[in-house]
């Protein structure tokens, strides 16, 4: 289109130049005038090709200047949409992983039930065969006694309730007391039982872990902050600690969720960190989280290191004081590890001193004894075994070992410690209080207590108490006797006995007063 303007401006000079010297030759002027006129038009025409060349050159530059902005613009908007492209792979990548783990631990979890329901099948099988040939051998034991006694099942049935029935409440009364006075007799054993009793209401600090932690904001403006452009703040936060970040429209909090509670602190600190700093990016974000995480296993090294030096133990080696520092941050059924383990420690130095057995050994164990619930690396051993196993590891005493992996009767007990160990695992954990519970059964619990007591004659109030470890029983003074509130306690605790799922024991006593009211006019 250029050339074509060229060339007819070059065609338009040429017309002019011819015109004017037409002009030049039609007036008749003299040869002179006719030269200069040639010479004026062929200046015309070199300065009309002079400048249609620069005004050739001029549109060539400004296509190219045109042509270079296009691609730009062209590879700008290639490029965004390859990084778009990229980071959605990267998100779906992760996506897939994170299905599969899912699906392999499904997998694995259905296999465990499919054995645990064909052995529960096996054992209905044989439970259900053992019925069957109880029945016969009752059927044919039946039949005997008719063929000798000449009666029928329901008049010998009869006849032999009656004649037991006083012979039995004599001998129950009568087993009663011989265990009372066996154990008055007994001073140093009652003794010895009381403490464990003692010990047994005793109270002691504990915290709930639950599976999620609430991360309490100042403005909602942060939210924004710690997701990031296209989520890539959140993403790297969730890759480097291993929790779960919820935002949602709750106000001015986040909620960190994990089973592991270490992760958990481990996010709630670097999260406390990044937005005090105000720098929050993938690579700061790397950078904090292990800082913290470093930070963290000092921390766990002073707990455990305090710990030992609080309970008295020395020449505990360095990985079992790690160890036990990680138990601040384990819970087991809702009570905290290192509580439980500094509670069981301190119960056993007590019952080994009274037993006469060495308590700074019994304190040993009894502070190792869940080591294997805060393992370093899955495994499938049970954690009485598991800690067993890094106590002997570690060089702990023969008698330790045993205690570890025999609380749980996994493992024969050898040593004398061993049961002590035992029954002070079972005592802070059974205390009331020690471990979470869901308060609708507890309630429930009390109010059959009660219940049941209130079904016997007699009775005119009932009172579940000390967290339904002991039952009171108020009987009418004019309706029961003293003999008889000897024989209602033991009925009720037998019923109780029979009748209810409870942990510890239940203590029943029954309340007989005389009362003689008058009134003065």
């Amino acid at each position: 289109m250029d050339s074509i303007v060229i060339t007819i401006i070059i065609g338009m000079v040429g017309i002019i130049a011819g015109i004017i010297a037409g002009k030049f030759i039609f007036a008749k002027d003299t040869k002179k005038q006719i030269e200069d006129a040639e010479q004026q038009a062929r200046r015309i025409i070199s300065d009309a090709q002079t400048q249609a060349e620069t005004l050739k050159k001029e549109k060539i530059v400004e296509a190219k200047e045109k042509f270079v902005q296009l691609k730009g613009e062209h590879d700008k908007e290639v490029f965004e949409r390859n990084r778009k492209i990229s980071d959605v792979e990267n998100r779906i990548k992760q996506k897939e992983v994170s299905l599969n783990q899912k699906e392999v631990n499904l997998d694995k979890q259905l296999k465990d039930n499919e054995a645990i329901k064909e052995n529960l099948n096996r054992q209905l099988d044989v439970v259900s065969q053992k019925r069957t040939e109880l029945e016969k051998h009752q059927e044919e034991h039946i039949r005997r006694l008719e063929k000798i006694a000449a009666l029928t099942a329901d008049e010998a049935r009869n006849q032999l309730i009656e004649s037991l029935k006083q012979e039995a409440q004599s001998r129950a009364l009568s087993l009663q007391q011989d265990i009372i006075d066996d154990a008055r007799q007994k001073a140093n054993k009652e003794a010895r039982k009381i403490i464990i009793q003692t010990i047994q209401r005793t109270a002691a600090e504990q915290a709930i872990e639950n599976a999620v932690s609430v991360f309490n904001l100042e403005t909602d403006e942060i939210k924004g902050q710690i997701i990031g452009r296209e989520g890539r703040n959140i993403r790297a936060i969730e890759a480097a600690t291993g929790v779960d970040l919820i935002v949602d429209d709750t106000p001015e909090a986040i909620v960190l969720s994990s089973f592991d509670p270490l992760r958990r602190e481990i996010a709630r600190l670097s999260l406390q960190r990044l937005i005090s700093d105000g720098r929050i990016h993938p690579a700061r974000i790397e950078e904090v989280v292990e800082k913290t995480r470093k930070q963290l296993e000092e921390q766990i090294m002073e707990i455990g290191e305090r710990t030992v030096i609080e309970l008295g133990i020395h020449g505990l080696h360095k990985e079992l004081v790690r160890i036990v520092g990680k138990m601040r941050f384990r819970s087991s059924y809702g009570q905290n590890l290192l509580m439980h383990s500094r509670e069981v420690a301190n119960l056993c130095g007590l019952m080994a001193s009274e037993l006469g057995l060495n308590p700074k050994l019994a304190k040993r164990a009894g502070l190792l004894h869940d080591i294997g619930k805060v393992p370093d690396e899955e495994t499938e051993l049970s954690h009485a075994l598991l800690g067993a196993k890094l106590a002997e590891k570690y060089g702990e005493n023969p008698a330790v070992v045993n205690a570890i992996g025999a609380h749980h009767d996994e493992m024969e007990m050898q040593y004398v410690i061993s049961p002590v160990i035992q029954a002070c695992d079972a005592i802070s954990g059974a205390r009331p209080g020690a471990r979470r519970e869901i308060m609708q059964q507890y309630l429930q619990r009390i109010k059959e207590l009660e219940t049941l007591a209130l079904t016997y004659q007699g009775v005119e109030k009932a009172y579940a108490v000390q967290a339904g470890r002991e039952l009171r029983v108020i009987v009418e003074a004019d309706k029961v006797t003293d003999i008889d509130s000897d024989k209602l306690s033991f009925e009720i605790a037998q019923k109780i006995q029979t009748d209810m799922t409870y942990p510890g024991q239940i203590k029943v006593t029954v309340i007989r007063e005389k009362r003689a009211v008058n009134i003065a006019r």
